[in-house]
C-alpha cells in the first residue's frame, strides 16, 4: 500500500509518537517536497523528528496529473494530491478540514491522524488509542472535544 502524507497530519502523529505505526499499516509512505519543506523548516518541536522520518521518502511530483482545487489550498495539500494520483496511491493522510473536503470531491481516499491510530488499534499494533490522544490533546494542535469523545467511543475505550 501507497500512503502520501499531507502536513499537519505527520506533525499531529509526531507530536504523540505515532510516525511507527505509518509504517507498519501502510507499508511506503512518502511525500512531495512541499510536504517535506514544510515539515521540516521552521521551529516546530517535531521538525527534527520528521527530518529523521521523511529521509529518503520525498517523491517528485509530475504536474500533469489534474486535480480540482478551491482556490485555497496550500502548496504542500496541492502536491500531496497530485503525487496521489501520479502514484495511484491508496490513502492519503490529511487532517485539515478544507483540504479533506477537497480531496473527496477528487476522489482521493483519505484518513486522518486519529483515523491511524484507530487502524493501528484495530490491527493490534497497539492496545489502546486514548493515551495517543490525551498527548496530541497536551500539546499545542487543536482537536474539539467532541471528535476525542467520538475517537474514544469508536475506539471502545471508557
Amino acid at each position: 500500500m501507497i500512503l502520501v502524507a499531507d502536513c499537519s497530519a505527520l506533525i499531529a502523529l509526531a507530536t504523540c509518537h505515532g510516525l511507527h505505526l505509518l509504517d507498519r499499516l501502510f507499508g511506503a509512505v512518502v511525500v512531495p517536497e512541499a510536504v517535506y519543506l514544510e515539515a521540516v523548516i521552521g521551529d516546530k518541536p517535531q521538525a527534527r523528528q520528521l527530518k529523521e522520518y521523511l529521509q529518503g521518502r520525498v517523491k517528485m511530483i509530475d504536474p500533469s496529473y489534474p486535480i480540482l482545487l478551491d482556490g485555497v489550498s496550500d502548496l504542500g495539500e496541492t502536491q500531496a494530491m497530485i503525487l496521489y494520483r501520479q502514484l495511484a496511491a491508496d490513502r492519503l493522510l490529511i487532517d485539515d478540514r478544507r483540504g479533506r473536503r477537497v480531496a473527496r470531491i477528487n476522489g482521493i481516499e483519505i484518513i486522518g491522524s486519529l483515523g491511524v491510530l484507530l487502524a493501528a488499534k484495530q490491527a493490534g499494533l497497539i492496545d489502546a488509542v486514548k493515551p495517543y490522544v490525551r498527548q496530541l490533546s497536551a500539546s499545542e494542535l487543536y482537536l474539539s472535544s467532541d471528535l476525542i469523545a467520538t475517537v474514544i467511543d469508536i475506539a471502545g475505550e471508557k
